[in-house]
């Protein structure tokens, strides 16, 4: 692995055409290929998690699953309802939807307890996560009968209509990102380089790496599904490691330019750019991708995604800075020797004199180093005592999944959806409580759930069911022959049956066809994040449920619901965290060993890493899981945190802290290698790397915190905790507790490797052009 990027450096250099067109050929082969196999999405059966994953297995089998369902709403625009211009509405609606493919059945329409909104209920046809596609018709027929009717509002809402909101939100949300962190990482790239072209490259490799990624992803998707969130996590991600990589190997060609005053040609300076940068840069991208594939363990289908995804960018990042960016600074270096004598004839011109480039680390840089080099114990201390301090409230974690109740309400139908549960507020929250027996036990266990129904009506924290409003199934046996286009053609349109007031009915039982399988719906009257929501579904599951249908041998029960799948998916996440971080902290302690011969230093970034994870999770607990930056972060606490923030935020840090830890101490081994006392190496890897470490931090941090300014919480999250940790390993991390250990324990930071001796640079050639070999 030492000479590979060498010799690949060698090859792309001598065939630098070649290496480009190969380089965009590849790329457009993998997004053709991914366009012609498509994207394999997950589907419902891919989420399932825990009790509430067993109870929907258990109800699909018996075709008792739950079905995408949407909520029209009509009310009046001022003024009480005139219920006979809303039964008018209500008929338009009703005649509308019967007549779309889509749409799988009609209830009739329920008027609310004040009377002042009259309810259709809308079944779509095909499984749950099929709804955000199929209810786009929906809308469009709701739309133009509420300009039909310009007296009346009319608008929908349901889970469908609010995850095709969400996913529209998403998008422009990704477009914003992209319009604050491109500006952002061009003008750092220009700041470093001083030139328009070698500004390009980082953007130009890291976008084509995207694209090739996205089209490996798609592909990567019909051998594990991808649950939606890939793409933009490759977005995400993909651009910080692409310009990063591309950064590193940029700076230090940059240096073995300056270094070699014009003696050498850009075929051997990208050689000699790659025996150090090149390597840095394999070990890092294996160091993201294995740190990255312990979130496989989770076995949940979003982290799977999430891993596919960062796996995928980082390896074709890395491909891309080892084949077409020699191949790419050849060609830039050839024109600059072109240019060169030009450009020192206009210097000498204007009495300017000729600058060889030195590698500087800056009054900032030097100002921030010099506490760890003049005292490295006291700043080790206090760097330590800092970086605990903000770990701190991380004790204090709290966890939430994030359901509809906790969208953004700049999401039209979640506006809706906040009106549709003050009218109805039991269609906040459903426990489905499922049960699989023999088919003669059918029943007794439909005995057990009815007297499971009561129980929960005489409980305060349940509500009976609105008639008319949550019976899908009832709904479904209603269509009978009007599944046929012809015979609702021949019946002609319906006049819906005078509304009911949505008074509460017994809680009923559905049974599969052949008894096996039983469902019973109870509703609650509270959102589903809430405390009472949750302590519903306890009782259920720990008190009502004990008490009727399990005291019946032979009898499996499960509860499902909006409520059990939150819960059940935190309890799997937390239960998963244990076995993930102690993979993470192996993996991460082993990669170190492995790339520098050292359990000292794979010991140090273990604890490292754990320091910056720390403390960035305690300032994202401390920033949103509280009330008091809401208005300068625009967003709605939701007085805790998504629940899968933390492990992937976790796991994705560890690799990205392996990127800095990785081109930091390369140096200082290289430094240490050339003969350098152990204090001398630290000074000098330091000093060369800070810079470009520093630099590569804002273009991470800018694409990061450009994610704060989004919508969604959880993204919000995310991107402040992503952008918070790579500061904090970037400043104090790599600048101040790193040194300050190295320097204290000397050469035994690199037992049990043995100091080596002095390592001569490889002759230079006598003619430019001529590569070095470097061993």
């Amino acid at each position: 692995m030492r000479h590979l990027p060498v010799r690949m450096a060698r090859w792309s250099a001598r065939h630098a055409g070649r290496a480009i067109a190969g380089w965009f050929a590849f790329v457009v082969l993998c997004l053709v290929a991914g366009i012609a196999l498509g994207t394999n999405e997950a589907t419902t059966k891919d989420f399932w998690v825990g009790e509430a994953g067993r109870a929907e297995a258990t109800a699909t089998e018996g075709g008792l699953e739950r079905s995408p369902t949407e909520r029209i709403m009509i009310r009046a625009r001022s003024g009480e309802l005139d219920m006979a211009a809303a039964g008018a509405a209500a008929q338009d609606v009703t005649e509308r939807m019967r007549d779309l493919p889509e749409v799988e059945s009609v209830a009739a329409p329920v008027r609310s307890k004040d009377g002042e909104v009259l309810l259709v209920s809308v079944v779509l046809n095909g499984p749950e996560l099929k709804g955000k596609k199929n209810v786009v018709p929906l809308l469009e027929q709701t739309a133009a009968v509420g300009t039909d009717h310009p007296d009346l509002v009319v608008e929908e809402t349901g889970s469908p209509a609010i995850s095709k909101g969400v996913n529209d939100q998403r998008d422009e949300d990704l477009a914003l990102s992209e319009r604050i962190s491109l500006p952002v990482t061009v003008i750092t790239l220009l700041i470093v380089f001083g030139s328009v072209i070698m500004a390009g490259v980082p953007l130009l490799l890291a976008l084509s790496s995207i694209a090739a990624a996205i089209g490996l992803s798609m592909v990567a998707s019909h051998v594990m599904p991808d649950a939606g969130v890939g793409t933009n996590l490759i977005l995400l991600i993909g651009l910080a490691v692409g310009v990063d990589y591309t950064l590193f190997y940029l700076k230090r060609e940059r240096e073995e330019r300056a270094r070699a005053g014009g003696r050498l040609g850009p075929e051997a300076l990208v050689e000699l750019a790659a025996a150090t940068a090149g390597r840095a840069i394999v070990i890092s991208g294996l160091a993201v991708i294995v740190s990255t594939a312990t979130l496989y363990l989770a076995t949940d289908v979003i982290f799977s995604s999430l891993a596919t995804g960062t796996i995928l960018v980082v390896a074709v990042a890395v491909a891309s800075s080892l084949t077409v960016l020699p191949a790419l600074l050849v060609v830039i270096g050839r024109r600059a020797d072109r240019l060169a004598p030009r450009r020192a004839a206009r210097r000498a011109g204007r009495g300017k004199p000729v600058r060889a480039g030195k590698p500087e680390t800056g009054r900032v840089f030097d100002a921030l180093l010099r506490p760890a080099r003049t005292r490295p114990a006291l700043t080790l201390c206090l760097s330590v005592l800092v970086m605990l301090g903000l770990t701190v409230p991380a004790l204090g974690l709290k966890l939430i999944d994030p359901g509809k109740d906790t969208f953004s309400r700049d999401i039209p139908a979640m506006r809706v959806y906040d009106r549709l549960t003050g009218s109805f507020p039991e269609l906040f929250v459903t426990h489905e409580v499922v049960t699989r027996s023999t088919p003669e036990q059918a029943a007794q266990v439909k005995r057990a759930l009815e007297d499971l129904g009561r129980r929960a009506q005489a409980d305060p924290l349940f509500a009976r069911a609105p008639k008319g409003a949550e019976s899908t199934k009832d709904a479904k046996d209603a269509k009978d022959a009007k599944d046929a286009k012809d015979a609702k053609d021949a019946k002609g349109p319906e006049t819906p049956a005078n509304p009911r007031t949505a008074a509460m009915s017994e809680p009923t039982v559905r049974t599969s066809a052949d008894g096996r399988i039983s469902v019973l719906e109870l509703s609650v009257p509270h959102p589903a994040p809430s405390a009472e929501a949750i302590e519903s579904l306890t009782r259920l599951r720990q008190d009502h449920i004990p008490a009727t249908v399990g005291q019946l041998s032979g009898v499996e029960t499960a509860v499902s619901g909006d409520v059990a799948r939150g819960r059940d998916y935190v309890s799997h996440e937390s239960d998963k965290l244990p076995l993930v971080l102690g993979f993470l902290l192996l993996m991460t302690f082993l990669m170190t060993v492995w790339a520098f011969r050292s359990v000292v230093l794979g010991a140090i970034g273990v604890v490292l890493n754990l320091l910056s994870a720390g403390a960035s999770l305690g300032l994202l607990v401390l920033v949103f899981q509280g009330t008091w930056a809401e208005g300068l972060l625009a967003f709605d606490s939701l007085g805790a945190i998504a629940s899968r923030v933390p492990l992937f935020l976790v796991v994705i840090l560890f690799g990205l802290s392996m990127d800095y830890q990785v081109f930091v101490v390369s140096r200082i081994q290289e430094a240490r290698q050339n003969g350098m006392s152990a204090r001398e190496a630290v000074l000098e890897g330091i000093n060369r790397s800070a810079k470009v470490v520093t630099s590569a931090a804002i273009v991470m941090v800018t694409v990061f915190g450009a994610f704060v300014a989004l919508h969604l919480t959880e993204m919000k999250q995310m991107g402040f905790c992503l952008a918070v940790a790579v500061l904090l390993d970037a400043v104090v991390i790599r600048l101040m507790v790193l040194p300050s250990v190295l320097l204290l324990l000397g050469e035994r930071a690199w037992w049990p490797a043995r100091r080596p001796g002095r390592t001569v640079r490889a002759q230079e050639p006598a003619a430019a052009g001529s590569p070095a070999e470097v061993g």
